[in-house]
């Protein structure tokens, strides 16, 4: 039997994570894909910081369904050791708030360059996130970014060939595949499916503007068809990005950022109920 359980990003509710929290019960949505929490990016938290949210968390019902950490969002060419020391101070945090997955990239590649040269340093960094993660429990869920070694299906499949297992599996964002002009389905999707351990919810029309699920083209209703005939079980989880909300200039490569109205509880609430029509509609 499939269950899809709903999560989401909700600093794009507020900054503040006691009012993202009221946010999420208020949909009645009883997990938190924790990205920012009162202004500060996951990664930024000290132990104090991350003991208080986990108490709120419980004050208010809400389990993390995953992490969703900048981790792997740097340039291949920048350090990494302080980039590794960084994942593991994530690596307890997530542990902390007990969850059992956290979200990755595979490092921005200069432009104009074949990605290809630094295919090798990019398994060679991602191999030792899986050596730190090892024995911790945590699945790591590499997502698709626009600029990234693994932001095109071809390149996310050579990672999960090579790097693949029960600690390392795929985040799919169809929004982000479209953003690079690749076909999400059935390219991407049935490239990627036996990968597939969590699905970020945001779609997008050609131009890569977001918009709510079901109205771009990123055939949420039948990936999520798809998922269902094959017993899926797991997260489906709010990205909504129809408004600008505090953090997301620094995680784009990009300034489109600077063009959005603000967030708020109603575009996130916009985005919940688009996807509660879909899973309604494949009930």
């Amino acid at each position: 039997m499939s269950k899809f359980i709903i999560s989401g990003f909700a600093d794009e509710i507020d900054a503040n994570f006691m009012t993202q929290l009221e946010g999420l019960n208020k949909l009645s949505i009883g997990y938190i894909e924790v990205r920012g929490v009162n202004g500060k990016n996951i990664s930024e938290l000290n132990n104090q910081e991350v003991k208080e949210a986990k108490t709120q968390l419980n004050n208010y019902g809400i389990k993390v369904s995953a992490i969703g950490s900048p981790i792997g969002k740097i340039k291949i060419t920048d350090d990494f050791e302080a980039h590794l020391e960084t994942f593991k101070r994530v690596l307890e945090t997530a542990i902390t708030l007990e969850t059992n997955y956290m979200r990755i990239f595979s490092f921005f590649m200069p432009h104009e360059k074949d990605p290809a040269i630094y295919r090798d340093e990019v398994m060679l960094r991602l191999q030792r996130l899986k050596e730190v993660n090892k024995g911790s429990g945590i699945t790591l869920l590499h997502e698709n970014e626009k600029d990234i070694y693994g932001d095109i299906p071809e390149r996310c499949l050579d990672i999960l060939k090579t790097l693949g297992g029960d600690d390392f599996q795929a985040v799919f964002d169809p929004a982000n595949f479209i953003q690079c002009g690749c076909v999400v389905y059935p390219n991407a999707f049935d490239m990627l499916k036996p990968f597939i351990k969590y699905m970020h919810i945001k779609d997008a029309l050609a131009n890569g503007e977001v918009v709510p699920a079901g109205y771009g083209l990123g055939n949420i209703e039948t990936l999520l068809k798809s998922l269902k005939a094959s017993n899926y079980e797991g997260f489906v989880s709010l990205e909504p990005h129809l408004g600008s909300f505090e953090g997301l200039a620094a995680l784009e490569n990009t300034g489109f950022a600077d063009k959005l109205e603000k967030s708020g509880f109603d575009k996130f609430e916009l985005a919940h109920q688009s996807l509660v029509k879909i899973l309604e509609s494949i009930a």
